[in-house]
């Protein structure tokens, strides 16, 4: 936008503060509200979030607040970025601080394990929102390779093409491009599926097996997340965009991914207990697995990749024979 605008980043974490320092950058005054009141005071005090950013300093139009009235009080676009299986229980306290005519944004890549239901559908839910008024973000968003201003690009999706280009224009600066489109579901699973895939990457790569093999499980696995995302109301096109393989491509390939982590941990023989003891951040994929896994049945969609990640967690199969079935398993199309 061509003027400053106000927005707050409910959540600190490393996307969190990562998505409030692009909105700084971008020239806007922004709020970061911090569940821990000790890391909103380093965050005003040192322009500095060490815990999830270390050696990133922060703008100084960029200010933090345990509070969460204050920190939405009066606020047009609020951007949330919360574990996903947090997020209810934070927009059951927002519902009643939001403006009338407040635009709230998904920064969150998970589904709730409970229902199933997307990020976007939960907020909708809870807060009450029209869909117009609901947009989420997604796409190759390594936080800290954002949060030192390597070029990225992001895709901004809601009901309303309006909603979704204003959001957009207030996340655009030097070092991130944003673009949009009006397939919610699509960016949204997007977000969620390469987790999947992320962690059987990781899980290949713990176990030893070269570039050959996470090759094979990342193009079968765009094939299987594509086939699940398009069941569910998705684009097809969505899916090959920067939500889909862009995301899928960069979740796989980073050291600093999450999920590719948490499967590597896996791969190396580490148990699900284990794995999340030694995550300093949650790995979204590791929760998203089962609730992806019941919606995938009740649409009769088939998700092998997903199945044998939920056996390997369950203990059910060794990691080492996990990629050997993915790589030779033969689709409809014969690749």
């Amino acid at each position: 936008m061509s003027s400053a605008q106000r927005a707050v980043v409910l959540g600190s974490g490393s996307w969190g503060t990562t998505f409030a320092k692009v909105l700084a950058d971008a020239g806007h005054e922004v709020t970061i509200w911090a569940r821990r009141p000790e890391v909103a005071n380093e965050i005003n005090e040192s322009h500095r979030n060490t815990g999830y950013l270390p050696g990133i300093d922060l703008p100084r139009n960029l200010r933090a607040t345990p509070d969460l009235v204050e920190a939405v009080s009066g606020q047009h676009f609020v951007f949330v970025s919360v574990p996903a299986q947090t997020a209810r229980e934070l927009a059951v306290q927002l519902a009643p601080l939001i403006d009338d005519d407040a635009v709230v944004v998904s920064l969150m890549k998970g589904v709730e394990r409970s229902s199933g239901l997307r990020m976007s559908e939960v907020l909708e839910g809870v807060l009450e929102l029209p869909t117009d008024r609901i947009a989420v973000a997604s796409g190759p968003n390594i936080a800290l390779e954002i949060a030192k201003e390597q070029p990225t690009a992001i895709v901004v999706a809601s009901d309303s093409e309006v909603t979704a280009v204003s959001v957009a224009k207030l996340a655009r600066n030097g070092y991130l491009k944003s673009f949009v489109n009006v397939d919610v579901i699509g960016t949204e699973f997007g977000g969620v599926l390469k987790n999947l895939i992320a962690i059987a990457v990781g899980i290949v790569d713990g176990v030893g097996y070269g570039e050959n093999t996470k090759a094979s499980v990342m193009t079968r696995g765009l094939a299987e997340i594509s086939d699940f995302a398009v069941a569910m109301g998705a684009q097809a096109s969505t899916m090959i965009g920067l939500a889909g393989l862009g995301d899928l491509i960069a979740t796989c390939e980073s050291p600093l991914s999450r999920n590719f982590t948490a499967g590597r941990l896996l791969g190396q023989g580490y148990v699900y207990d284990d794995v999340v003891a030694q995550m300093q951040q949650t790995a979204e994929g590791l929760r998203s697995v089962g609730a992806i896994l019941e919606l995938a049945e009740r649409h009769g969609v088939d998700m092998p990749i997903a199945k044998q990640i939920d056996d390997v967690l369950h203990g059910r199969m060794s990691p080492a024979d996990l990629a050997p079935h993915l790589a030779t398993d033969d689709g409809p199309s014969g690749e």
